[in-house]
């Protein structure tokens, strides 16, 4: 069970007490669980999802070990702007995704 870090940003008030029931905040809009499982994690990002796709404000990030994504780092996003982790030459890169109406 890997350690679990959620960003958000300029999000509605409901995000942090739903967020502050499951995770410690260890700062403003930073919250970490240590040993958090994968089906919590999945949970909690429905949750998270379903309110950013109704309410549509702000911009949250969660990321978590994970062994077989790119540099072993799972990354999910919501708002702007979308990114996804690459590995380029043994480097881990931050790369803005393209979104469906900017094509």
């Amino acid at each position: 069970m890997p350690m679990v870090v959620v960003v958000t940003r300029d999000v509605e008030g409901r995000y942090r007490g739903f967020l502050g029931s499951a995770m410690l905040e260890i700062g403003p809009g930073l919250y970490a669980h240590p040993r958090m499982s994968a089906g919590v994690r999945q949970r909690i990002w429905g949750v998270l999802a379903d309110w950013h796709g109704s309410l549509g404000r702000g911009s949250i990030v969660m990321a978590w070990a994970e062994s077989a994504a790119a540099g072993g780092l799972g990354l999910l996003t919501l708002g702007d702007p979308p990114k996804e982790i690459v590995g380029q030459d043994g480097l881990l890169l931050v790369r803005r995704a393209l979104r469906a109406d900017a094509i």
